[in-house]
């Protein structure tokens, strides 16, 4: 009986591969045929599943993008709103192994779709849904009556989104420094500079 194999693993492998050459040896590197030699499979094999380099890679960006929606799906959202708020926005960050490689392939990943029309579609989408998830933090704050007053939505959503960007590259950059608990540290001072104080909440009728 002809062994089965299950297509979408096969590609997830092969995205995975790609990652680790693009962390070892640079984007410049990730070519087909490195890629198929780290996955243990022929070119012609790689080709079965993607029939060029930019489909490969579009598909290895996108994972990344899936895996981080999966992390937020999966989380327990019954606490305090602020804590809340912070477990979300921390899985957009470097926080250990796994996600410091995916936020790496993505960084390299977006540096490349400056020259490359597919990759920046998906990057684009991937942006725009950020932006969106951002935004609706942003707006529960207000919702829930705990922002400062007039806060404006759009020009925090923007301000938050540009945080959460540069602390990932920062620990990225300098991991030693930008640790996974002073990442958390800054999120929640960021967030409670939204909000009313305690004594002021407390104030309202």
């Amino acid at each position: 009986m002809p062994k089965l194999v299950d297509h979408e693993k096969q590609k997830q492998l092969l995205a995975e591969a790609t990652w680790r050459i693009i962390r070892r040896h640079g984007m410049e590197q990730a070519s087909v045929r490195h890629i198929a030699e780290e996955a243990g499979i022929s070119v012609g094999s790689l080709r079965h599943y993607f029939a060029t380099q930019s489909e490969l890679f579009a598909y290895s960006m996108q994972l990344v993008s899936e895996r981080v929606d999966a992390r937020i799906s999966s989380l327990s959202l019954s606490g305090p709103p602020l804590e809340d708020m912070k477990k979300v926005l921390c899985q957009l960050l470097p926080m250990d192994e796994d996600t410091r490689s995916e936020m790496e392939v993505w960084i390299a990943f977006t540096t490349k779709a400056l020259a490359d029309s597919s990759l920046k579609a998906q990057g684009d989408q991937v942006f725009e849904k950020m932006r969106l998830g951002i935004n609706s933090i942003i707006k529960a704050l207000v919702e829930l009556d705990l922002a400062v007053p007039d806060l404006d939505v759009d020009l925090e959503t923007a301000r938050l989104h540009s945080l959460i960007d540069g602390l990932a590259t920062h620990a990225v950059i300098n991991p030693d420094s930008m640790t996974p608990d002073k990442l958390e540290e800054l999120v929640t001072h960021h967030l409670k500079s939204l909000c009313k104080s305690k004594k002021t909440q407390k104030e309202q009728p």
